[in-house]
Order: C-alpha cells, then structure tokens, then sequence
C-alpha cells in the first residue's frame, strides 16, 4: 500500500471539511457578520495584539515592559514558525479550492495550515493569562472571534485553526517554560 502524500492527505481533509465551510462561511453574506468578522481579522493582523503590548507598560508601568517584551518575542517565533510551516505544507485556502467558499477579505499570504492569526490569538491569550489575568474577560472573547473569523470569512478550514491554536498554546507554554516562568 503506497503512502498518503501530505497534498493528497490535504485535497482529502479539504472535502471532508468544506462541508463544514460552506455553512459557516455563508453567514458572511449578513453585512453584519461580514463587517464584524472583517474587523476582527484586522486587528488579529497584529494590530490588536502588539498595541496591547505597547499599552501595557503605559498603563501598568515598568513592571509591564518585560512581560511585553517576552510576548513580543514570542509572536517573533510565531511568525517564524507559521511561515515555515505554510512554506513547506503548501495547503491551498477554501476559497481557492472550493468555488462554493467566498473569500470576504484578502489573505496576508497563500497557504493556509496553520492559521498563523489563531496561533497568534492563543500565544497571547495563554501568555496574558499569566501575566496578566485580569485581562482574560476581554482578550478570550476576542482571540475566540479572531479564530472563527478565519472560517467565517473563508480563509481557512476548521483544522487550520484548531493547528494554529494548539501550535500557539504550545509556543506560549514553551516560552513560558524557557523563561522560568511556568
């Protein structure tokens, strides 16, 4: 029996999963929910998250400036790490492969495993959790909205997402880890 390729393995997962897609990118056509997601996904360009980091030793002082600076680096990894994966994975987006899925706003690159927005949205999460705590009533509900915009705008498959969370939880604690700190 031959190996399943990773792009067979992929053209696979991509059918199964667009049944889910199609369903959830569909709500995109409420102007509402379109906006709302579009939004949401622009400020999970890094907007949001690196504004928050410049903000926090404003608010909270010096003892802010190195807990920014670690979740600042660890982004840097984070960026490194989705781009290598997408570089060597190659997994096309719903909406390039599936003439169902409408592409609601432009992509930031081609390849969509893993979603490198959800990694980014569940480093941060995990990494103010620690830090700071009080801020999870606000930054969870968001980095949740960031991940289902990724769909929701069709972008990327469910699986993309679910990597691209783990994939950030694991850097996150990673870096904490390293740090000392977990």
């Amino acid at each position: 029996m031959r190996a399943l390729t990773l792009p067979a393995a992929f053209a696979r997962l991509d059918d199964m999963e667009v049944r889910l897609c199609l369903p959830v990118n569909a709500t995109s056509r409420f102007t509402a929910v379109r906006w709302y997601f579009a939004a949401v996904s622009r400020l999970g360009d890094g907007i949001a998250w690196y504004g928050l980091l410049a903000l926090l030793p404003l608010m909270q002082g010096a003892g802010a400036v190195l807990p920014s600076l670690h979740m600042g680096l660890t982004a840097l990894v984070g960026v490194a790490l989705y781009r290598a994966l997408k570089a060597r994975l190659v997994r096309e987006r719903p909406f390039a492969s599936h003439a169902g899925v409408r592409m609601c706003l432009p992509p930031l690159d081609r390849y969509s495993f893993p979603s490198g927005h959800t990694l980014h949205a569940a480093a941060f999460t995990v990494m103010l959790a620690h830090y700071q705590p009080g801020l999870l009533w606000l930054v969870a509900p968001f980095a949740a909205s960031v991940a289902a915009s990724r769909v929701v705008l069709g972008l990327h498959y469910p699986s993309d997402v679910l990597a691209g969370g783990l994939l950030g939880w694991a850097l996150a604690a990673a870096s904490l880890a390293l740090a000392g700190i977990a």
